[in-house]
């Protein structure tokens, strides 16, 4: 398994992309969505909420259990992903591309992020 480079990390198996005119996208990981199993439901914040890096801020259905989201910055959400909610199966299948779960602008980012190698070696251990 591949974590791409341009990304970074939370330690609650969450991606972030770089932010465009302060928006950076959120997704679950690779490592997360294996662990997971086939995902059939997700509950994503809606549009205008504001999220705290941390948080829980929605939540992952899978055949094998139930997963809380964590928000991995601050910030006000400002899109989520259609295409996911209608087929939760795309965390699965483009974790990293299609299913990816909302934008966020970014208000605050936390210094604890973790690179593509620092990831790797945590979802390792």
């Amino acid at each position: 398994m591949s974590n791409p480079q341009q990304l970074r990390y939370s330690k609650e198996h969450e991606w972030l992309s770089a932010a465009e005119d302060g928006v950076a996208t959120v997704g679950i990981t690779e490592h997360a969505a294996n662990a997971l199993g086939d995902v059939v439901f997700v509950e994503l914040p809606q549009v205008g909420t504001t999220v705290t890096a941390g948080e829980t801020c929605g939540e992952l259905e899978s055949t094998k259990s139930v997963s809380d989201l964590y928000s991995p910055v601050s910030g006000e959400v400002t899109e989520v992903n259609e295409d996911v909610v209608a087929d939760p199966s795309l965390v699965n299948s483009a974790p990293f591309e299609g299913g990816w779960l909302f934008k966020v602008r970014v208000a605050e980012e936390p210094a604890d992020l973790l690179s593509a190698d620092e990831y790797t070696e945590f979802s390792a251990g």
